[in-house]
């Protein structure tokens, strides 16, 4: 494709302020004059051979004098400028590469006539430079620039340096920016990186593998939630937004692929909040002949394991909390963490009665539609509510979670000794659910009651539901060994091990409110 290039003299905002006007078009200009001293602003094929780091690492120990005595090791190195100081026919410049930070020492004297060319770059323009590395003598490791080349011009300013860029909205909306003035923010994305590759290298190490299921699906199916629709032109078919990969992952386990996993993007048109992003990326994997209790050992092996492959340590500081990731979880069923909360105002034999759990959220419930939503409620309804409004907010440390209802979990399977609830647990750190797993439920028959009792439930009025799946109830009559399977946000683990107040902190480009015109 040929390239083409822009010669708009004015910036993409069409309410940019004069003074912002003036910086552009000043900027401009001395792209202009690049060009016509023989330098593309936004040319292309240049390869810096080494890295900031690398020299800082390689040259760190060494003194001035070190350095003055040894054979002069030049270095090429190409990166953003981020500080300058200039004192007529020489400067200081900070240059920022992948790896980090070098200075940089630019003299008429060296250069020669692309001097001029360097005394055209402003903050934010990314150059190269190749150089022996010395000392200043203020003991700052740099580079004696011998060879300068313009790379590439920034028309806008950068955030002014002592304050870094602050406004919330700006930040998220213009990533870029963040991640150039904050660079805490990089280490940030930098950490999630590495957990993501610490889970590969966890399951790969347990023989799981890694697959990729539809992102469009026929039916609302994998979870209780409400999906995003699409539209097929061709086939003249909705499609809806994957609420979860579950029902495609235990088909794959069906077919013989007994330990399996992905990381991936689910889609939930929910509302925003600090935990929540209608788009988020989600591991689930499926362990063929495991029960729930198994799944709890490895999350808490995998989890306590990634804490300290991403932070160094098992405790964890998360928004004035030490969080303490090491070995010992509590392990609790929610009838008695909810009866652990409430005290003597529920009995045992109450957490049994519909009526009075349902008195008892009442008296917590005044908006006129929650109060008819409790009226119709069941009794695992009940419960799970209450569990949400008494103890979920308090769960700081890690926590399991132990026999929902088996109202609330049409994919779990019936505890043998007690039907009315399911071998399933959900993994609370901080007030938040970070994973939800089960022993899976893989009776045909019971499933289609399960799916059924969607049905009625969407009959009812409730939205987070799904629907019959006709094919998997099929897939599921083939035959699927006992399994076990598990969902974890990546997102929310992310925010514990980076101090993320936000789930936005997180996510590169999390969905924004447009902004009004």
């Amino acid at each position: 494709m040929a390239e083409t290039e822009n010669k708009s003299d004015k910036p993409a905002d069409a309410d940019v302020g004069s003074k912002e006007q003036e910086l552009y078009q000043q900027r401009l200009d001395k792209a202009g004059k690049w060009r016509e001293a023989g330098f593309n602003p936004y040319g292309n094929g240049y390869r810096p051979e080494h890295q900031a780091a690398e020299i800082h690492a390689k040259h760190g120990s060494q003194s001035i004098e070190d350095l003055e005595k040894a054979t002069p090791t030049v270095y090429t190195v190409a990166g953003r400028i981020i500080a300058m100081r200039t004192f007529g026919k020489a400067a200081f410049v900070k240059l920022r590469d992948r790896s980090g930070e070098i200075q940089v020492h630019m003299k008429k004297d060296a250069l020669g006539d692309a001097y001029e060319a360097f005394k055209l770059c402003d903050l934010g323009d990314f150059i190269g430079a190749t150089g022996p590395v010395f000392r200043t003598k203020t003991g700052e490791l740099s580079l004696s620039v011998t060879k300068f080349t313009p790379l590439t011009k920034s028309l806008r300013p950068l955030p002014e340096k002592w304050h870094g860029l602050t406004d919330v909205e700006i930040r998220y909306r213009q990533r870029y920016l963040d991640l150039v003035s904050n660079p805490d923010v990089k280490q940030t994305f930098l950490k999630r990186n590495k957990l993501v590759r610490f889970i590969r290298e966890f399951l790969d190490g347990r023989d799981f593998v890694e697959v990729e299921t539809p992102m469009m699906h026929p039916l609302v199916s994998g979870a209780a939630a409400r999906p995003f629709i699409t539209h097929h032109n061709t086939l003249d078919i909705d499609l809806y937004m994957r609420i979860a990969p579950e029902l495609y992952l235990k088909r794959l386990v069906v077919g013989g692929l007994e330990r399996v996993y992905e990381i991936n993007r689910n889609f939930r048109n929910e509302g925003f909040s600090t935990r929540h992003n209608p788009e988020f990326t989600m591991l689930e994997f499926y362990q063929a002949y495991a029960t729930y209790e198994d799944l709890m050992d490895l999350t808490e092996e995998m989890i306590s394991e990634a804490a300290k492959a991403v932070t160094g340590d098992s405790k964890v500081a998360y928004q004035g909390h030490t969080l303490d990731f090491g070995k010992g979880w509590k392990r609790i069923p929610m009838t008695e963490a909810i009866r652990e909360a409430v005290g003597s105002a529920l009995s045992d034999k109450d957490m049994a009665d519909p009526d009075k759990l349902r008195h008892e959220l009442l008296k917590t419930t005044h908006a006129e539609a929650e109060r008819r939503a409790v009226e119709t409620m069941n009794h695992g309804e009940l419960v799970g509510a209450l569990f949400e409004h008494h103890v979920e907010g308090k769960l700081v440390h890690p926590t399991f979670i132990t026999q929902y209802p088996t109202s609330v979990s049409p994919l779990a399977r019936r505890n043998d000794q007690n039907p009315e609830i399911t071998d399933r647990f959900e993994l609370f750190v901080a007030g938040r659910e970070i994973a939800n797993a089960f022993s899976e439920l893989n009776d045909p028959l019971d499933q289609k009651d399960r799916f059924m009792g969607q049905l009625e439930a969407k009959q009812r009025g409730q939205q987070e539901t799904m629907d019959y799946d006709e094919d998997y109830i099929r897939a599921l009559e083939h035959g699927m060994p006992p399994t076990a399977g598990e969902g974890i946000g990546i997102d929310r683990l992310a925010m514990l091990f980076t101090d993320a107040a936000s789930i936005r902190d997180v996510i590169l480009f999390p969905l924004l409110k447009p902004l009004a015109k």
